[in-house]
């Protein structure tokens, strides 16, 4: 079954081509130092009704010249059927793009990751005609980004060291390193790291932390960005609710222009200060004596 984990595990290569080098240093295999990366389909399917389809593939263009295919599989679990769709993902792509094929596992279990390694191989007789050998990145061999330095210069790599190593010990110790680096990062690049992370931990432990950490941090301070407003509007309507039910239970009335007042406010701040005059008010309009009438900001 796909999951959110399975998608960001190999998606990141897509959106996040930066990440190849470290990976690959982790596996020992060098990488060019000036390349592109540019996705190609991943559709593998013949023209008889089987549908295949390789997770993510990436075809790299170093400097040098020396053109390869990526393909990238994410793995939850063993599957025996693997080894069979893996050396034909091969086959195809050689055949089709007539360039040399790496393939990629990545892996979050340490028994899959041993397991996808391989090698698979296929032959009769003792004969062996094919061999499928796997690069494989998992637990094991994929570095745990927990400095902070290191999460705010490559966080790429960090997110990605969360997702693989999301059942970890160090998993937590990634995850806020991640979100100290969240602070003094280009907004587009938080709002995609804190979005991906998100939505690929989803309702896991590590998704929970993930979550818990972007709720109570505000990273962008009077930037008015989409993430500090809907927080901000979301605490000022809690606190209307309040006013509003301190005010109901004294017996106060409250005119219908005054509860628009309160419950349009976006000011957290401001709110609260009613919520503490609407335990001693008469009038519901003397909630804002002494409130400035400049206009509300978050």
């Amino acid at each position: 079954m796909v999951t959110s984990a399975h998608e960001g595990m190999h998606r990141i290569f897509e959106e996040r081509p930066e990440i190849l080098a470290p990976v690959f240093g982790a596996l020992g295999i060098a990488f060019p130092e000036k390349a592109a990366a540019y996705a190609v389909t991943s559709d593998v399917t013949e023209t008889r009704p089987l549908v295949r389809h390789v997770d993510t593939v990436l075809r790299i263009e170093p400097s040098d010249g020396d053109e390869f295919l990526l393909a990238v599989e994410a793995q939850e679990r063993r599957d025996p059927d693997k080894s069979a769709s893996w050396a034909y993902y091969i086959a195809y792509l050689q055949s089709k793009y007539r360039l040399p094929v790496l393939l990629l596992v990545v892996c979050r279990d340490r028994a899959t990751a041993r397991w996808a390694a391989g090698p698979f191989e296929c032959g009769a007789r003792g004969w062996t005609v094919q061999r499928t050998h796997p690069l494989v990145v998992g637990p094991d061999n994929l570095p745990t980004v927990t400095d902070r330095r290191t999460a705010a210069e490559k966080p790429a790599m960090t997110a990605f060291s969360a997702l693989a190593h999301a059942n970890s010990p160090a998993g937590d110790a990634i995850l806020d390193a991640l979100g100290h680096a969240l602070r003094g990062m280009e907004q587009s690049a938080a709002q995609y790291f804190s979005q991906f992370l998100d939505t690929a931990l989803g309702t896991t432990p590590a998704g929970a932390k993930w979550r818990n950490i972007v709720s109570f941090v505000n990273y962008f301070p009077g930037r008015g960005t989409l993430l500090e407003r809907t927080y901000l509007e979301g605490e000022a309507k809690g606190e209307a609710k309040g006013v509003l039910r301190v005010l109901k239970v004294r017996g106060v009335d409250v005119p219908d222009d005054v509860r628009e007042r309160i419950t349009t406010c976006t000011d957290p701040v401001r709110v609260s200060g009613w919520l503490d005059r609407a335990e001693t008010v008469e009038r519901a309009e003397d909630l804002f004596t002494d409130t400035p009438e400049a206009p509300e900001s978050v």
